[in-house]
């Protein structure tokens, strides 16, 4: 049976090409002769769509993906749980899958939209994921709504408030007296994590504080991320008295390797994430964060993405509401 891989190559075009001509996508930007070499290559192979009974005319599954770089991470259980209740008040259903399996030719997408899978695809892209190597995604003009990230030529985003929460963070610090305060943060690729510098950045600069380049640590997200940026920014002389985190699973790995290194948090050092999770307040001590909309993310991706369903031109949305809050846990107190 002809795929549309096959069709692709008869016709000398890419999948994206094939998957929009014939499925009578509103707004495939195919020339005449092009659309006329599909269709022919097409017939050629005799090629139908993958679901039994379909014609080779739009038609809707009413399924959307949901693609997130690492389902461990305690931050999309909330995601997750706010797509999959907006996308069921659609009466969508919800395929769930992983972006460090999507292909930075964005193949995947072309195959789930083209053959029929799915109407649309929700992407939270890896941190590691370079925007270059997006594009070829972004140009192909399938129905998608990226989460946690803006990307240049696609209007199509769902954000939290990243730079706010940060700035909360470190602001609650300030508060309580500290005037070392360094920054775990992501990688600096990363849309969030450039985000959450930001704010750290704003924070200090209106409290008329200096962030030298020994207080900023940009390794990433995971565990081990956190631990080796506690190692580097404690050689600092004189160390900091406390830091704002970038994410809770990185400030896992704080807290773990303050342990090691014998240094009691909050009394020598005090630790607040951006973001909450279950698992803030199962580690030791119980760890102070922001909480961000994570929930409502979910939702406005969903609702931003059925709009584009719909033949909307598609927007970019930073999600607000509720405002990120401060949950006051163990792990912060006042420098001694």
């Amino acid at each position: 049976m002809a795929t549309l891989g096959d069709v692709a190559r008869r016709a000398g075009v890419s999948i994206s090409a094939v998957s929009r001509v014939l499925s009578d996508a509103p707004g495939a930007r195919v020339s005449v002769a092009t659309r006329a070499r599909i269709k022919q290559a097409a017939a050629d192979l005799a090629y139908r769509p993958n679901f039994a009974g379909r014609a080779l005319k739009f038609a809707r599954t009413d399924v959307i993906a949901l693609v997130v770089p690492d389902l461990t991470n305690a931050f999309a259980t909330d995601l997750m749980l706010g797509v999959e209740d907006e996308a069921a008040a659609r009466d969508h259903m919800v395929l769930l899958g992983r972006s460090e399996d999507l292909e930075p030719d964005g193949e995947m997408v072309s195959r789930l939209v083209g053959e029929g899978r799915v109407d649309g695809v929700l992407v939270q892209v890896a941190d590691h994921r370079l925007p270059a190597e997006l594009a070829p995604l972004v140009q192909a003009g399938h129905p998608l709504v990226f989460l946690n990230s803006f990307q240049p030529g696609h209007l199509g985003g769902a954000v939290l408030d990243d730079e706010a929460g940060a700035r909360l963070a470190t602001e609650h610090l300030i508060a309580l007296g500290h005037r070392r305060i360094a920054h775990v943060g992501g990688l600096p690729q990363s849309f969030t994590a450039r985000r959450r510098l930001a704010g750290f950045e704003a924070a200090m600069a209106a409290a008329g504080l200096p962030v030298p380049g020994t207080a900023v640590s940009r390794l990433g997200y995971v565990p081990a991320d956190g631990r080796a940026a506690l190692r580097r920014l404690m050689a600092a002389d004189p160390p900091p008295t406390a830091l704002v985190v970038a994410n809770v699973n990185a400030a896992l790995g704080v807290l773990a390797e303050a342990r090691t290194l014998g240094i009691a948090v909050p009394a020598d050092l005090a630790v607040v994430s951006v973001h909450d999770a279950w698992t803030a307040e199962n580690t030791w001590p119980p760890l102070t964060t922001v909480k961000m909309p994570t929930y409502e993310l979910g939702r406005a991706a969903v609702r931003a993405l059925h709009e584009r369903l719909g033949g909307g031109p598609g927007r970019d949305e930073v999600v607000a509401d509720p405002p990120p809050r401060l949950v006051l846990r163990e792990s912060t107190a006042a420098p001694r």
